[in-house]
């Protein structure tokens, strides 16, 4: 597969003004997500993490810098169309799961492709297929209280996957997790990212867990302090050696 660029982030800075006072969360953050990454995002609780995934996700603007994703920069596009790109090009996992209570896991996976205007049909089709592909072809019509903590991740991730992205972003995937769910729930991430390409970019708190990743970047105080993934003296646009998948 092509290293080309999923997601390019150049000299990227957002600020906040909350109650008159101006808080840096990100001070000039460049890095690059090739195709088929599988990076870990790690560092203390401040360092910016959750405020570069929103960006990396499309979710957020930054207020200075310039963001590519998919090869547009977020900056030129209307909110119409950058809602667009999100549901193109980006996945997103959660820690809490966020399924709808009262729907079954199939329409809870279908969701996203209503936005792209198939078929009631075509989504039901599309979305008993990816929870084939996550082990849970035999609870389609079951509702999230009805399933474990791991099978209900295993729904958001189907979810996720579902719109075919080119970058799944994952937020703590294994936080609400036991030990033995978790383990099993990141051999899932990772065996899809081996085989369909998609980048996995995964912020966590847990040392083990970041550890399994082929390239880890350390965030402070809204700056990248280390990417395992970056040549020294480069800005961010290499891969590690043997990154690739």
């Amino acid at each position: 597969m092509s290293r080309a660029a999923a997601v390019e982030a150049v000299e990227v800075s957002r600020t906040y003004h909350l109650d008159g006072v101006s808080v840096s969360a990100l001070r000039g953050v460049s890095l690059t997500v090739g195709a088929g990454d599988y990076v870990a995002l790690v560092g203390p609780s401040g360092s910016g993490k959750s405020t570069l995934m929103h960006l990396l996700g499309g979710l957020d603007r930054p207020t200075a810098g310039r963001l590519v994703i998919g090869g547009r920069e977020v900056g030129t596009l209307s909110p119409p169309e950058l809602a667009r790109l999100r549901n193109e090009t980006i996945g997103f996992v959660f820690q809490a799961f966020h399924l709808l209570a009262r729907t079954s896991a199939l329409d809870n996976v279908a969701l996203p492709l209503v936005y792209r205007g198939l078929g009631a049909r075509q989504r039901r089709e599309r979305a008993a297929a990816m929870l084939g592909r996550v082990g849970l072809g035999h609870r389609l019509h079951h509702r999230p209280n009805q399933l474990s903590g791991g099978e209900q991740q295993r729904v958001a991730i189907a979810r996720a996957l579902v719109t075919d992205p080119t970058v799944l972003l994952a937020d703590e995937p294994t936080g609400n997790l036991d030990s033995t769910t978790g383990a099993a729930v990141l051999e899932l991430l990772e065996r899809l990212n081996a085989e369909s390409g998609v980048a996995l970019v995964m912020v966590t708190h847990d040392a083990e867990v970041a550890a399994r990743a082929r390239r880890r970047i350390v965030m402070r105080d809204g700056l990248v302090v280390a990417d395992s993934g970056v040549v020294p003296g480069d800005r961010g646009a290499k891969p590690a050696a043997g990154a690739g998948p």
